[in-house]
């Protein structure tokens, strides 16, 4: 078997870890740059934060969990859960804790790959699997005077746990899905919130509930009943990508659930108007929440649409000269979803960067595979994110691809994806996303600042198991350190 490293122990890297390690790969390492795994659910630990996709689907199929306390799993939960696959299945001995990786380099001569590991150390492998994802990176907005302002200043994704929200004047600048979990919480504790909206988000109630002892019991004890309501789950999903990536009208139904929410919960006409969205439903992320539109109606609540125009040191202007006086500001803005990888430099045949094999934006075979970058691998890749269905099932369908990959791969060999079939793919995967809702005119963090679409799959988790299912050799071009083979 081949050598493998691994960046990144959240779901893609731990997940990966253990099918590698199944397929009898031993020479294995997993780099990680914080002092635990757990990626996203390990670093997004702000008040209320939970996962929008049910439980016994945000998991994995070779580790199933039935003692989940909610029917969407909150945070410190799934955080849990992944320390506990990787104990359990064996990953934390090839996990290095506190290593980033700074640099890859692909050694043509060798067919291996160096990185250089923020210790000051090498190493030197033969496959890399990058498994970093999209929503790794917080996005940190250009705001003017931002410096200046004299209180505490966090993203959502890094949390100041140490700074006590309790009488703080908070000021929360965007309103995505981070936003609509932790305003909420903070409003309970803030003398006052303040929230900067630039665009209203849909928001949907969350068919959320508790469960109870019995129900873990009967679960523990008639694993059936988990397989099937994953099952049920996974149908009824797969059923939205029809509105989504086919006909965007067959979200109406969804349109008029949100309407009604949004009626039944905000019966002030006035804010109502503020929080209705403009954008075609579907067109950016569809949220869940009970207690968002609740929690903006508080008297120590307000929603500001007047764009930010400045950070003074006591507070935040907007456009219409007013001043938002401040103490705490908390950047609900996101990620730099669309910059793959960084800032990890990846250097590929001839030297080549990914940063300039991407520069119209990020693409890959299968959201896998990137030409110039022999046994070069990507978890979460490029266009493999889904607005209906469980992010995990793509990652096992990447799993199964990249193992059966390894698999056939002879120490000294390395395959690289043709140029052609990278393109044929991306032409018409780009032209299939012409007919999505993503595509109805809004902007999103799903689009480059071209436009482009890099982060959506345009079809089923099903098509893309499909797809995935085997690996086809004569994509690639196979190198060895000796020869070229197949060219």
């Amino acid at each position: 078997m081949v050598s493998v490293a691994v960046v990144g122990s959240g779901f893609g890297g731990i997940g990966i870890a253990v099918r590698l390690m199944q397929a009898g790969v031993t020479d294995l390492v997993v780099f990680e740059k914080s002092d635990d795994v757990g990626g996203v659910w390990r670093d997004n630990s702000y008040p209320g934060a939970a996962c929008d996709v049910p439980s016994h689907l945000y998991s994995f199929s070779f580790a199933p969990e039935g003692g989940w306390s909610h029917r969407f799993a909150q945070q410190p939960e799934i955080h849990a859960y992944l320390q506990r696959v990787a104990r359990d299945l064996g990953v934390l001995p090839h996990v290095r804790f506190r290593t980033e990786v700074s640099t890859a380099f692909y050694d043509e001569q060798a067919c291996r790959w160096r990185l250089d590991l923020s210790d000051g150390t090498v190493h030197e492998c033969e496959v890399v699997v990058a498994a970093c994802g999209q929503l790794s990176r917080p996005s940190l907005p250009d705001l003017p005077g931002l410096e200046d302002f004299a209180g505490r200043v966090f993203h959502s994704a890094q949390w100041d746990h140490d700074h006590d929200l309790a009488g703080r004047r908070v000021a929360v600048v965007g309103t995505g899905a981070s936003a609509i979990q932790f305003v909420p919480e903070v409003a309970r504790q803030a003398a006052a919130v303040t929230v900067f909206q630039r665009s209203a988000p849909h928001v949907i109630a969350k068919p959320d509930r508790v469960y109870g002892p019995r129900t873990k019991q009967a679960l523990a004890c008639f694993p059936l009943l988990l397989k099937g309501d994953r099952l049920r789950t996974f149908i009824t999903n797969e059923a939205r990508s029809l509105g989504f990536n086919t006909d965007p009208r067959l979200l109406k139904g969804h349109e008029v659930r949100f309407r009604r929410h949004l009626q039944r919960q905000v019966p002030d006409p006035v804010l109502r108007q503020r929080l209705t969205p403009t954008d075609p439903m579907g067109c950016k992320r569809i949220l869940q929440s009970n207690d968002w539109y609740p929690a903006l109606q508080q008297p120590h609540v307000e929603v500001v649409t007047q764009a930010v125009r400045e950070v003074t040191a006591t507070g935040i202007i907007t456009a219409d000269g007013r001043l938002h006086d401040a103490d705490t500001i908390v950047l609900g803005t996101g990620f730099a979803a669309t910059e793959l990888l960084a800032p990890m430099e990846v250097l590929g045949r001839g030297g080549r960067t990914l940063r300039e094999a991407w520069s119209r934006g990020a693409e890959a075979h299968l959201g896998t595979l990137v030409h110039g970058f022999p046994n070069l691998f990507l978890l979460y890749g490029p266009n493999t994110n889904l607005g209906h269905n469980s992010i995990v099932l793509q990652l096992e369908s990447q799993f199964r691809l990249i193992t059966d990959l390894v698999r056939q791969l002879l120490p000294g060999q390395a395959v690289e994806v043709r140029e052609q079939v990278q393109r044929a793919f991306n032409d018409a995967l780009q032209e299939r996303l012409k007919g999505t809702v993503f595509a109805t005119g809004c902007r999103s963090w799903y689009l480059t600042a071209e436009g482009r679409n890099t982060q959506n799959w345009p079809g089923t988790t099903v098509e893309f198991r499909l797809r995935t299912r085997r690996f086809r050799l004569e994509e690639c071009v196979v190198h060895t350190a000796r020869q070229r083979v197949g060219a």
